[in-house]
């Protein structure tokens, strides 16, 4: 699986690039495809970014990401 940087990550936002994506425990996953994630944005959330630590707070359990395809991992 390919590694990928915060750096290349951050680059994923929906605003520098068309891709929109997110890592989770050191997964990073392609939510471009979500309606949610339009613009790179999931309510308070920013794409880009690790969001590990923010998955507490949210709605949800950490099943949401097993609908979106794994991209790679971060170094």
């Amino acid at each position: 699986m390919k590694e990928y940087t915060r750096a290349q990550l951050a680059l994923r936002n929906g605003q520098d690039r068309d891709e929109i994506w997110c890592a989770y425990q050191g997964k990073i996953y392609d939510v471009s495809a979500s309606r949610l994630w339009r613009d790179g944005k999931h309510y308070e959330h920013w794409a880009g970014q690790d969001l590990t630590d923010e998955l507490p707070d949210a709605p949800h359990t950490d099943q949401v990401f097993s609908k979106f395809t794994i991209i790679g991992t971060i170094k």
